[in-house]
């Protein structure tokens, strides 16, 4: 089949043929200076780059133009998201799934983790425990069960998780991570108001996909690689997209990670609000040593600071999956959101004790999310619990037209400080407090706009007094 960015076929706008002609292409020219020197210059316009020239830069050995790649991606950063990090949770509802995934626990044929699906009433007391923590954006997910967990069931999960309100919490985004589904039930999702769909592709490689998906309605690789644009006619402008780094040969799903956002960018107008970058960790029956694709620490910063080059206004995720000295790494390439205090148990956040029998993967970052808010702060960052470009509509192409116009800040700056107000006065230590307060003093500083400045600090004082979710 012929590379096609604008089709709607999987083999053609993610062509095997393609991508590998590109990793070849990338091999020969790594220590092609001139040329490497040309696609430098071509991402400093802040224009982005295609999965041709990014790959190169991936494939680079120069250790002075690596150095160059990664002030790069925190210079980009800086211009599209400024010093602000937002914070989320995933919640966790059934590890019911039909599927037969090689590298998840939850595949049909595990028969050692128990299965578990929370009621309606254990999905409040689980947001509950999140709230107490201090969150307001969530990420549920689901095994793929027709069964066990319909459309239905998600919907009235949504619905239960934003009717919960409880002492000062509220949870104001749900971004929800499902199997691949059909227009109708993508629909349904948008009329139930989540944020983001997000759908990892695993792999992009169709023989390697088939096999690490021998059983299952997920063993359909078009029909999951297809998913976003059917989400897309659905009438859901923000959707994320990723990759299980470790399955394949990670030249390959960087190349078709990026030819996926062409793709989308092409057809719909707007490219992925977030992309995820996980690797494959233990869990239950699961031993990241049985995939051969494994990537060092050092690889998997140079993926991340290449793609925050090549998709410059796309969120970029980094999930607890990874450590502390692999996060305080990698944050600075380019990630713009992160989980804290997260459990991957169906049901963990009401335990005392972190459950381990229904893990969908081991937690690498076990910090509470207090510490993870203090550590960002001493590490200069801004950690941001604001909701407001969805509920106010800014969404899909005007979400992106704002971020590449650089625009999204004059709205996000100011969110930033208020939401971290009101996580500071509800759930924050002590210690963070002190330290949350001098970051917003100082960061007031730097709203361009007087005018703003007056604004936040009149909101902030309401804050104290008890008002809350203010927002430009």
């Amino acid at each position: 089949m012929k590379y096609d960015k604008n089709s709607l076929k999987a083999e053609e706008f993610i062509n095997n043929e393609e991508i590998l002609e590109t990793v070849r292409y990338a091999e020969e020219h790594k220590d092609d200076l001139k040329l490497i020197d040309e696609i430098l210059k071509k991402a400093k316009k802040r224009k982005g780059l295609d999965h041709r020239d990014a790959s190169v830069l991936l494939a680079c050995s120069d250790e002075s133009r690596i150095n160059e790649i990664y002030d790069l991606a925190e210079q980009i950063k800086k211009d599209f998201y400024g010093n602000r990090i937002v914070l989320f949770a995933p919640l966790y509802l059934s590890n019911y799934c039909v599927n037969g995934c090689l590298y998840c626990p939850y595949h049909i044929k595990n028969k050692n983790i128990p299965r578990k699906k929370l009621t309606q009433e254990e999905v409040a007391k689980e947001v509950i425990a999140l709230q107490d923590m201090g969150h307001k954006r969530l990420a549920i997910e689901a095994g793929e069960d027709p069964v066990n967990n319909p459309i239905e069931y998600i919907l009235e999960c949504i619905d239960t998780i934003y009717s919960i309100k409880h002492k000062n919490g509220a949870i104001r985004r749900v971004n929800v991570n499902i199997a691949a589904t059909t227009v109708d039930d993508y629909k349904k999702l948008k009329d139930a108001g989540i944020g983001t769909y997000i759908l990892f592709q695993e792999t992009y490689n169709k023989t390697e996909y088939e096999r690490l998906h021998p059983t299952g309605p997920k063993h359909d690789y078009a029909w999951h690689t297809e998913a976003m644009d059917r989400a897309m006619d659905g009438g859901i402008d923000d959707v994320g997209i990723g990759v299980l780094f470790g399955l394949d040969n990670y030249s390959y799903e960087f190349a078709g990670l990026l030819m996926h956002a062409e793709h989308l960018e092409a057809v719909h107008g707007v490219g992925p609000h977030t992309i995820s970058v996980p690797r494959v960790k233990r869990a239950d029956d699961i031993d990241p040593d049985d995939f051969d694709n494994s990537l060092s620490d050092e690889m998997f910063c140079k993926i991340a600071a290449c793609i925050r080059i090549a998709v410059p206004y796309t969120g970029m995720i980094i999930s607890t999956r990874e450590t502390p000295e692999v996060r305080e790494k990698i944050i600075r390439l380019g990630v713009s959101q992160i989980s804290g205090g997260s459990r991957t148990s169906v049901g963990g956040y009401c335990e005392e004790e972190r459950p381990h029998d229904t893990e969908q993967f081991d937690v690498s970052d076990n910090r509470t999310l207090d510490e993870v808010v203090n550590w960002l702060m001493r590490s200069g960052y801004i950690p941001s619990f604001c909701t407001a470009c969805y509920r106010e509509g800014r969404t899909g192409d005007r979400f992106m037209e704002l971020c590449k116009s650089g625009q999204i800040q004059n709205c996000c700056h100011p969110n930033a400080l208020m939401t971290l107000k009101e996580f500071l006065l509800d759930y924050a230590s002590e210690d963070t407090v002190r330290l949350g307060d001098a970051v917003i003093e100082r960061e007031i500083g730097n709203i361009p706009s007087s005018k703003v400045q007056d604004i936040v600090r009149e909101r902030l004082t309401r804050i104290v007094e008890g008002d809350r979710d203010f927002r430009f």
